[in-house]
């Protein structure tokens, strides 16, 4: 079972539906739906009630995808796979005893990623920051969580990154991380029980520039180096997320060293059982 978050027309109405081939059955509307479907005791129940009352198909193709997610943090977790323990260790000499530290150590690295406003959905622009000179996609299978941190679903996440200036000082992570779409989200998210199993899941990615392929890349979920609910564990200690909350589990597909995103490049994420996230690239302050 699969949601989607999206609107018809000019109309800023956000809407709930469930995919079905090559519509969407309205589920229900406004601006915490999409959550109080996920945040229900049983979701599957939630959206077939709603479906009988809504009811209605639409074309997908006849509706604008949104970001999956009302009000909800998105959260991000690093160094879960080797190849990007190695890549952060290469940014910066200085700091890769700190990465190698934290790949092997019981505590993970989580760090806050982006509200909701940061967020963008499929076909929406991701940004490079406008004083950095290497930023990277970074594609990740993203949990979705309940205000309880119970796993209702997942997405695919790209987690926009500037690596120069993480590189610099690991101390400015959160400005090579968090900026305005820095983060993108969809295009659906595929219900927990209806995802494939763990270790066959596998992550692709392609980076299209001037209409050619550039780069491609992928990895599997069972490469990393962490489990989901040890990460969920970690993220709930002292924390509570009254919203729920989006948690990028980390990326294992690295492009080259000399290899940054700009602006008109294209990035596609695929994940098994969910999707193609696809974004175009911008770059410089929002005008």
């Amino acid at each position: 079972m699969q949601l989607i978050k999206f609107a018809v027309g000019d109309d800023p109405t956000p809407h709930v539906g469930l995919v079905n081939g090559d519509t969407v059955i309205l589920v229900g509307s406004g601006h915490r739906c999409l959550s109080d479907l996920l945040h229900s005791e049983d979701v599957e129940r939630e959206v077939r009630r709603g479906q009988e009352v809504a009811g209605r198909s639409l074309a997908i193709r006849s509706v604008r995808l949104l970001a999956p997610l009302d009000e909800q943090e998105v959260w991000g977790a690093g160094v879960t796979y080797e190849r990007s323990k190695v890549a952060r260790e290469q940014e910066s000499d200085q700091a890769a005893t700190f990465y190698d530290r934290v790949y092997r150590a019981a505590r993970p690295e989580l760090f806050f990623k982006a509200t909701p406003s940061r967020v963008v959905g499929t076909g929406q622009s991701i940004r490079v920051r406008c004083d950095s000179r290497w930023c990277v996609p970074e594609p990740e299978l993203a949990l979705v969580l309940s205000p309880s941190l119970r796993l209702v679903g997942f997405t695919i996440g790209n987690d926009v990154s500037a690596r120069d200036i993480e590189g610099e000082n690991p101390l400015y992570l959160p400005q090579a991380k968090v900026y305005d779409s820095c983060c993108a989200l969809g295009p659906a998210i595929t219900l927990a029980a209806a995802m494939p199993a763990r270790a066959a899941i596998r992550i692709r990615m392609e980076i299209e520039r001037d209409s050619t392929k550039i780069y491609e890349g992928e990895t599997g979920i069972a490469r990393m180096a962490r489990r989901f609910e040890e990460l969920i564990d970690w993220l709930g200690r002292d924390n509570r997320f009254p919203g729920g909350v989006v948690l990028l589990t980390g990326t294992g597909i690295v492009p080259p060293d000399d290899f940054s995103l700009k602006a008109g490049d294209v990035v596609r994420i695929a994940i098994d059982g969910i999707g193609t996230l696809v974004n175009p690239v911008a770059q410089g302050a929002l005008s």
